[in-house]
């Protein structure tokens, strides 16, 4: 297989997520971390558009979260998949919608409307063309509108670099399976538990406590993070003054995790 057709199968992975391990807690803590981070109290009113929707877990918040609209699309087909079945539980509300869609595909970007929100979070850098991901998807921001972005920062990867991580990803999604059950068990082992067996109580500590983190599952978020190609890496500085160049204005950050968390403003007019 060519690095060109590499490619993570993103969404069998969220797909396996929400079968096997979807809960209203882990709804309500994506809810919790998306209205947190906003500063709003609800989205009443307001139309948002996930882009590279994954399991449809975030779609679902925002939706419960009283937006008027709500539209999900993803590249992967299973991600739509995934996020069809959280429609389904809640008997295919009309406001809220899952379609197939590449944020690349400049056509079908245009032909979406613009959004109060534009939601998409650690999508935009695993598509191949970070750059244009990000000018497409703040385009459908309306004037005041939001942007609410996280990116893989290459501020925080530096022992090791960012390049040690993109060989990684490489290796992982051109693996079998035994293969990468083995890269899974030694990123656990040597980043998780520093090689010291004594840590693996905080490790299931960590497991049981981290459906709390926007309503995640740790080894689903593990096999996206070893396996998610294509990947590039990026400066947080660089991600801000892009967007302050389209026309944003940088509100709110978080940083030192691996996702930079970015929510901007569009000028109005």
């Amino acid at each position: 297989m060519s690095e060109a057709t590499l490619r993570f199968e993103f969404g069998k992975n969220w797909l396996d997520f929400i079968e096997k391990t979807f809960s209203q807690e882990k709804v309500e803590a994506s809810k919790k971390h998306l209205l947190e981070f906003l500063g709003l109290p609800d989205l009443t009113g307001m139309t948002v558009l996930d882009i590279g929707c994954g399991s449809g877990l975030h779609s679902l918040a925002a939706y419960l979260a009283k937006a008027r609209a709500v539209l999900g699309f993803d590249y992967d087909p299973q991600s739509v998949a995934a996020t069809n079945l959280l429609r389904h539980k809640l008997s295919d509300p009309k406001n809220w919608a899952a379609e197939q869609g590449s944020v690349l595909d400049d056509d079908y970007v245009t032909s979406l409307p613009r959004f109060d929100l534009v939601y998409s979070w650690g999508v935009l850098h695993h598509t191949g063309d970070v750059w244009r991901a990000i000018r497409n998807a703040a385009g459908r921001v309306k004037p005041g509108g939001l942007f609410y972005i996280a990116l893989y920062s290459a501020d925080v990867q530096i022992d090791p670099p960012p390049e040690f991580w993109l060989d990684i990803k490489r290796k992982y999604v051109s693996s079998g399976r035994w293969t990468r059950r083995r890269m899974e068990l030694w990123y656990v082992w040597r980043f998780m538990m520093g090689k010291d067996p004594r840590r693996l109580p905080t490790i299931c500590r960590r497991y049981r406590e981290y459906k709390n983190q926007r309503g995640m599952n740790l080894f689903t978020d593990i096999r996206d993070w070893l396996g998610g190609w294509p990947m590039q890496f990026v400066y947080d500085a660089d991600a801000v003054a892009f967007c302050e160049d389209l026309g944003f204005t940088l509100e709110k950050i978080a940083t030192g995790e691996a996702n930079t968390e970015f929510l901007f403003r569009r000028h109005n007019g």
